[in-house]
């Protein structure tokens, strides 16, 4: 290309002939060439065109590049291959709890605590009508299957009177269901079975005087879906079943 250094339309400029980059420096290379001014315009507006239409070689110079390397953590899988870990700082959030949800978790509350105190009678209820039930297998008289019946009740007021009477009536539907759970009976066809109809009859009208019901079952799929989940916790904290 010819040359006329008079004409006021030829200058000096410098540009970016072409530019390595590597993972930790770039390096330019400069190559002075001369230019007619509208050619600078038209490579002003090609090499802005071109950085912004590949950003990522802008960001490589600070470490942002899609080539650069960011070092983690590694870990080995039971497999022996290792893939890139990262730890994470704990996080602690507390909150106060409102509205139903204070209530809610009172009412949980509530009912932890009830099982926690009723169902150690509910597992020595199970155990004793499995011990009468063995002991009235094949007896027929009437009167030896009620003293043998007799002397298992005396016992267990002897064990269990006094603490019994302490439950609140809320602990003693608790008791009453966490009994159905245990022997497959509610606590009106157990009285009714070593006692007679009249005496369950007589207690169901006490129990219905306190609000309570000697006939209530036990649904741990619906309605005492939370109890089940209490009684399991405690099964597996002490080792029970």
């Amino acid at each position: 290309m010819p040359h006329n250094y008079k004409n006021n339309n030829i200058i000096f400029a410098y540009f970016f002939q072409c530019f390595s980059i590597n993972l930790n420096n770039t390096i330019p290379t400069f190559t002075p060439v001369m230019l007619r001014h509208n050619e600078i315009v038209y490579t002003i507006a090609l090499l802005f065109f071109i950085t912004a239409l590949n950003p990522s070689t802008a960001k490589a110079q600070n470490g942002h590049g899609i080539y650069d390397t960011i070092r983690v953590g590694a870990c080995i899988e039971a497999n022996g291959d290792t893939i890139p870990c990262s730890w994470l700082n704990p996080v602690f959030v507390n909150g106060k709890l409102y509205g139903k949800w204070k209530r809610q978790y009172a009412e949980w509350t509530r009912l932890r605590n009830a099982v926690y105190v009723t169902y150690p009678y509910a597992k020595e209820a199970s155990k004793v009508m499995n011990q009468i039930n063995a002991q009235l297998a094949g007896v027929t008289d009437k009167s030896k299957r009620k003293a043998i019946i007799k002397s298992r009740e005396k016992d267990l007021k002897t064990k269990f009177a006094d603490k019994l009477t302490q439950l609140s009536v809320y602990q003693g539907k608790v008791l009453m269901k966490l009994i159905y759970r245990e022997t497959g009976n509610n606590c009106y066809e157990i009285i009714q079975e070593y006692k007679g109809s009249f005496s369950a009859s007589f207690w169901q009208t006490v129990a219905l005087i306190f609000g309570s019901n000697l006939r209530q079952n036990y649904d741990p799929e619906g309605n005492d879906r939370p109890m089940e989940i209490i009684v399991l916790d405690v099964e597996h904290m002490y080792g029970v079943r």
